[in-house]
């Protein structure tokens, strides 16, 4: 049973236009709404492991859920939002195997692997985090992002109360999930558990009683946190549905995360989850974005393509161009990084901004904000949006003034920052198109052949106009046409 439709079919509360997403869980697209109890979205996000500078294609899974909210809230709902830090014991692969990606970072930043250090360098690049995210106009202050460390007792006892229902067992290496007494494991993309149990690789772990199973509690006889089964630490699996039961309930509206997450985390979020609380579901929708690569090969670390924020930056590129890049991939489609692919998305942007200098204030054309609307909610088609605003900015019965006001009504969405100045744009577009200049400040030469063009294009001349063109871009300027009257730049 599809449980979004079966909370639609009691009658929850629905959004003013129709808004379905993608749901992994179904496999289809499902109308989103809230129970009629429910006073606002409670949304989840797997957020990153702090050993290291996010790269930027972790930051896509970031973006994506800061659009979700932004949908969310132009469709009327609350949303209470949630992004975790894992700052210890989240070992290289989510199937519990491999090196701690903490213990790793230490050892890069010549420090000593105490508990100490690990929590404060986790604190260092938790703060590199979320100033990328406030780069990328994500609203940070309205998101929680609990540590994992700071959630140790709440860990402790669910892996406790799983231990009460049998579903845990002790050996010496830790405590462990028993998946095979989880009767729906897998169901989140119907993994395939039998060419999983053929394939595994049982002798790295060779007191698993199932190659599915996964620890719950990680032995560690020299750091971590005392508990029942000694010294160590929680599994990294479990501290999502500590953190998710502590701050928003036993059941959440959604939850986001990498395509990547699917297989291993997300089932093992529901197995263990769903056996503590006896709720189900544990989350009503699972949305999950597809990776960012980097010519055709997915930026990882392990991989040794990765790039960052900060170089985008030093390389001339406003963080917003990179977001505008990421608004042109349906989050489900994999996109793929050119530095020429962020170019052409940063001239966009650029000159996106340059329908918002427009004195006066004008109101939403309402048929174009339906239609764009229209593909925010159907699971969150940004690139479809942006066409579509694009199309409307080449409507010559819209003033201007209204033109820029669908444009800001849409950047709610977008989140491209457009209402608020933003100096190093303005920079960058005069670099790139010149400044704008006023009409009142025209040399009057410039002004007559303005005037002549427009006539001409009145007169659908489209020749003269075209030659007026060239003599204005010869005198030092160049003009852009669009709704209303043209913008004239001094190059």
């Amino acid at each position: 049973m599809k449980w979004g439709w079966l909370f639609g079919e009691v009658g929850a509360r629905v959004a003013p236009t129709k808004l379905a997403f993608y749901n992994t869980l179904s496999k289809s697209k499902e109308p989103f709404n809230l129970p009629p109890y429910a006073s606002h979205v409670r949304m989840y996000s797997c957020g990153p492991t702090v050993y290291d500078v996010s790269h930027i294609g972790n930051l896509r899974a970031f973006v994506f859920p800061d659009i979700v909210r932004r949908v969310l809230e132009y469709n009327a709902f609350s949303v209470k939002q949630v992004i975790n830090i894992t700052d210890f014991g989240h070992l290289s692969s989510d199937a519990d195997a491999g090196d701690d990606k903490m213990t790793k970072g230490l050892k890069r930043d010549g420090l000593e692997p105490t508990l100490e250090n690990m929590l404060e360098m986790g604190r260092k690049y938790a703060g590199i985090f979320k100033n990328d995210l406030r780069a990328l106009n994500v609203d940070v202050e309205h998101i929680s992002f609990p540590h994992a460390s700071e959630y140790i007792p709440a860990q402790i006892a669910l892996v406790k109360t799983l231990e009460e229902k049998g579903y845990a067992y002790r050996v010496k290496s830790g405590v462990y999930f028993d998946t095979r007494k989880f009767a729906d494991y897998g169901k989140l993309g119907d993994i395939n558990l039998e060419g999983q149990q053929s394939g595994a690789r049982v002798e790295t772990e060779p007191e698993k009683r199932s190659p599915t199973d996964f620890v719950l509690w990680k032995a560690d006889a020299k750091m971590g946190w005392d508990s029942p089964w000694g010294k160590g630490f929680p599994g990294w699996h479990i501290e999502c549905s500590a953190m998710i039961h502590s701050i928003l309930g036993k059941q959440i509206d959604i939850h986001t995360g990498g395509v990547d997450l699917v297989p291993i985390h997300h089932n093992n979020e529901i197995a263990q989850s769903e056996t503590a609380t006896g709720k189900k579901p544990f989350s009503r929708f699972w949305l999950h974005n597809a990776f960012l690569n980097l010519q055709g090969e997915k930026i990882a670390k392990s991989v040794g393509n990765i790039i960052n924020l900060k170089e985008l930056q030093e390389k001339g590129f406003h963080p917003l161009a990179f977001r505008y890049l990421l608004l042109g991939a349906h989050y489900r489609t994999p996109s793929n990084f050119t530095w020429e692919a962020l170019e052409a998305a940063q001239n966009a942007f650029l000159k996106l901004r340059r329908f918002i200098d427009v004195e006066g204030e004008g109101k939403v054309a309402e048929e174009w904000q339906k239609k764009i609307r229209e593909h925010f909610n159907d699971d969150l088609d940004t690139p479809g949006a942006l066409a579509t605003m694009w199309d409307m900015t080449k409507d010559s019965t819209l003033a201007r003034e209204d033109v820029k006001a669908t444009i800001l009504d849409a950047d709610k969405v977008f989140g491209l920052g457009l209402a608020a100045p933003d100096p190093r744009a303005k920079e960058l577009a005069e670099k790139s198109f010149g400044a704008l200049v006023a009409a009142s400040d025209l040399p009057e030469k410039i002004m007559k052949l303005v005037d002549e063009r427009e006539n001409a294009r009145a007169d659908k001349n489209w020749t003269k106009a075209d030659e007026l063109r060239t003599s204005i871009e010869k005198e030092g300027y160049t003009i852009k046409d669009g709704a209303g009257a043209p913008k004239v730049y001094r190059k």
